[in-house]
């Protein structure tokens, strides 16, 4: 059973998600009006229940002179796979292990080598435990960030995504809901065009508007609350849909 949390636990994580190494319990404290005291006993009490699990190093190793890194999208047998991931964490230039609650592509392993002949090998050891390997690329970038709605109100609350798919080729298919406040309520889909809101490669395909589905037209206008079917015909680039979420204030 899941851990009920209140406006302080949801501030200590979205805080320890911004930097945990440079957090200071006194500035949460300020914050939501308590002691640094309750701050540092609150923490303690998300670790023991599991939910503050670590404090780990975002390391870019692709900015070290002769290192890459892969990422391998790999199937275990669904009996084994919670064992088989936890295994294959302890082949050595295996860094991290992600489970996915799928039946094919349920693992998602990074792997960082000197060179290529190093990232064959673990390939080799992953086999070995048994998992499938059905892709594998070298790695570009990895971003992170906070969950917002832990956020306190001054932070920006990105659009929120209900379903995503992607297509044949590099096509994707993406539903947002328009958030209030949003740079793009107001605006008609080619103004949303013409002020680079929208990629002139992402096209409106549905709107749904109070249980009403919309033909999207040039001059249809957003309204904060519509959901929004966008198809585009490359992948959907970090922060491209900023517009429809609510701007920092």
């Amino acid at each position: 059973m899941g851990h009920r949390l209140d406006e302080i636990d949801k501030r200590v994580l979205y805080y320890f998600a911004v930097n945990a190494r440079n957090t200071a319990t006194s500035d949460i404290a300020e914050e939501m009006g308590v002691t640094p005291a309750t701050i540092r006993n609150r923490i303690d009490q998300l670790e023991d229940r599991g939910i503050l699990r670590s404090y780990l190093a975002d390391i870019d190793y692709k900015s070290i002179d002769g290192y890459i890194t892969y990422l391998f999208r790999c199937t275990a047998p669904i009996p084994d796979r919670t064992q088989v991931a936890q295994s294959a964490l302890d082949v050595s230039g295996v860094v991290t292990v992600q489970e996915l609650m799928s039946g094919s592509g349920n693992l998602l392993v990074t792997v960082v080598g000197a060179d290529t002949d190093d990232i064959n090998h673990v390939a080799g050891e992953l086999s070995d435990l048994g998992l499938r390997i059905e892709d594998e690329s070298v790695m570009q970038g990895e971003y992170h960030r906070p969950y917002d709605p832990f956020g306190p109100e001054t932070v920006s609350k990105g659009p929120s995504l209900t379903d995503f798919m992607s297509l044949a080729g590099d096509a994707e298919v993406a539903e947002f809901s328009v958030s209030e406040d949003a740079e793009i309520a107001g605006k008609t889909i080619e103004q949303a065009v013409d002020e680079g809101h929208l990629s002139p490669d992402t096209h409106v395909v549905g709107i749904e508007r109070e249980g009403d589905m919309l033909t999207p037209k040039g001059q249809t206008t957003f309204r904060a609350g519509d959901i929004v079917s966008l198809l585009s015909k490359a992948p959907f680039e970090q922060g491209s849909l900023g517009a429809f979420g609510t701007p920092r204030k």
